[in-house]
């Protein structure tokens, strides 16, 4: 591959991967070096690719990013802001580089393992290896997030080991023209059982990328639940993506929230690889101005007994721009799925504009499958019936708007987090009136 061939933009977001250190294990200093020649490869994708049509990269392209050498200063007090009770620990990045000092810890039980991703490299490096770089794509943000692969998390449910507090992983924007290229890796022995907080939040108004992936590994009959709150700033770009693997009678309940950044992208993609699987998919944008939110979900049921259920909301104002694409595919030989798909949108003006893209493709004869996708305004018979009862039209408004999202937001079995989002949610919709 010569310099020529490649692309000038990933170029220059590449330009710093020559200093990640060098990894305590040779294998995944291979697995760098294979993203980063396969990032070389590929271009910026744009709207003329299939999976990017809705959603322009250009503005993204007019930044020069690069990685932080040090984490912007934020303090302890800025970040309890953000502090989740509930939470048995928090891990805390700074422009992708882990603040020890600014996060928490608890008492864990026997057999949860909750470490630095280079440390754990170290210890249990035999436990990474299977599962590292091997369950995600390998699309250009993920491989550029390979090839920067040196600050993250690994969090190990052993055999049989319950935490029933969440563990809360803190990723904080706050240096100007910063490229954060965050990585998880969850790996969920049979029969335990789990719960993990991605967090995105932004100190200031400072335009850069989150670069974020994360891969879960879930065993026969274990359960984990992944919440994944983006609230960055609105000059700021995100693009998550999440791979998850699940084993027979594993349990998995997906919980994403979106309400930061100019442009973000978010990526979910799960692969039932054992029978009797049960997926939970709750979604929410919440944007306005000129925000765009895009996401894309993939169910791939390879195995029988498969049950699925998804929502995702989105709330639009202004000339804000929400797209959604939801795959299921139903495998030859997974009979006995029941897998459904709801993508339901609310639009707060004439500007404001949805594109949704729900599929089905089913391979079995014997399955119960549906989706549905719906977009449209605020109901003027629920407008009305509020306003008979006394309330001001714009309250009124706000108060149906308020509601649309918080069905979604309840859900989530952390109370203080409800409450934040909750009043997040109701500020938006007051401020959008």
């Amino acid at each position: 591959m010569t310099t020529a061939a490649v692309h000038p933009y990933v170029a220059s977001l590449l330009a710093g991967s020559g200093a990640v250190p060098k990894s305590p294990a040779a294998w995944l200093d291979a697995r760098r070096a294979s993203a980063l020649e396969r990032a070389n490869a590929l271009s910026v994708p744009t709207t003329r690719d299939e999976e990017w049509r809705f959603t322009d990269l250009t503005p993204l392209t007019k930044l020069q990013l690069q990685p932080a050498a040090l984490p912007a200063p934020v303090t302890a007090e800025e970040v309890e802001a953000h502090a989740v009770p509930e939470a048995a620990v928090r891990l805390v990045f700074i422009d992708g580089i882990l603040v020890p000092q600014l996060g928490s810890s608890g008492t864990l039980p026997a057999g949860v393992t909750v470490l630095p991703l280079a440390d754990a490299l170290k210890s249990h490096a035999a436990l990474l290896e299977p599962h590292l770089t091997k369950i995600a794509g390998d699309d250009l943000f993920a491989s550029l997030n390979t090839a920067f692969l040196n600050q993250g998390v690994f969090i190990h449910f052993a055999k049989g080991a319950v935490l029933k507090a969440p563990i809360h992983l803190l990723f904080v924007a706050a240096g100007q023209n910063v490229a954060a290229h965050p990585r998880v890796l969850l790996v969920a022995e049979s029969g335990a059982e789990g719960c993990v907080i991605e967090d995105y939040v932004a100190q200031g108004e400072a335009a850069g990328l989150t670069n974020a992936v994360t891969e879960i590994a879930v065993a026969d009959n274990a359960a984990v639940r992944h919440i994944k709150l983006q609230r960055e700033s609105q000059k700021a770009f995100h693009i998550g993506s999440c791979a998850v693997t699940l084993g027979k009678d594993a349990r998995f309940v997906s919980q994403a929230v979106t309400l930061g950044a100019r442009l973000s992208r978010n990526n979910l993609a799960i692969l039932q690889q054992g029978e009797g699987v049960e997926v939970a998919i709750d979604g929410l944008a919440l944007i306005d101005g000129r925000q765009l939110a895009d996401t894309h979900t993939l169910i791939d049921h390879l195995k029988p007994h498969g049950r699925c259920e998804q929502v995702h909301k989105t709330i639009v104002g202004g000339g804000a721009h929400a797209v959604f694409n939801g795959k299921v595919f139903v495998r030859e030989g997974a009979q006995l799925t029941d897998s459904s798909q709801q993508n339901r949108n609310l639009l707060l003006s004439d500007k404001a504009h949805v594109d949704t893209k729900p599929q089905l493709e089913i391979f079995a004869d014997d399955v119960k499958c549906a989706h549905g996708a719906a977009v449209g305004q605020l109901d003027p018979d629920h407008l009305f019936y509020l306003k008979s009862r006394g309330l001001p039209e714009a309250q009124a408004r706000n108060l149906l708007t308020y509601a649309f999202g918080a069905e979604i937001i309840d859900r989530i079995p952390v109370p203080s987090l409800v409450a934040k989002l909750e009043a997040m949610v109701l500020a938006r919709t007051e401020a959008g009136a």
